[in-house]
């Protein structure tokens, strides 16, 4: 799985191992179905403090398309979890949905069908 992590920020590109680290355990199990994640960290509104941390996860899978998770919070980790958190739900019930079978449907109910060849009782066929 190959994981690229863009930022502008000097404190973010600090955490660039810790986000690649992160990001590799909490895909651990589906990593046959990502090939590439691409992890951004924005801080929104600079120094002026606040919920302002965003990370936007953007991966391309094999079966489920592409998949988008935005996270704000106060903190890079904070972000960073919580985006991980919700793009791996995300992706185990793409693949919870592919990989269920499926009941098929029948084209006539059976009581449809049933009357269509039963005879009218007191008269004959």
């Amino acid at each position: 799985m190959q994981i690229l992590v863009r930022t502008h920020h000097p404190e973010a590109a600090q955490l660039r191992e810790t986000v690649e680290r992160r990001a590799r355990f909490a895909f651990r199990r589906l990593k046959a179905l990502v090939p590439r994640a691409d992890i951004k960290l924005d801080d929104i509104n600079g120094p002026r403090g606040g919920a302002d941390k965003r990370c936007r996860i953007a991966l391309r899978t094999d079966g489920a398309g592409p998949v988008v998770v935005v996270s704000v919070a106060k903190d890079w980790r904070c972000a960073l979890d919580k985006a991980l958190a919700s793009a791996a739900h995300h992706l185990l019930r793409a693949w919870r949905r592919n990989n269920t079978p499926r009941r098929q449907q029948r084209r006539g109910s059976v009581a449809q069908t049933a009357s269509q060849y039963e005879t009218p009782l007191g008269k004959a066929a």
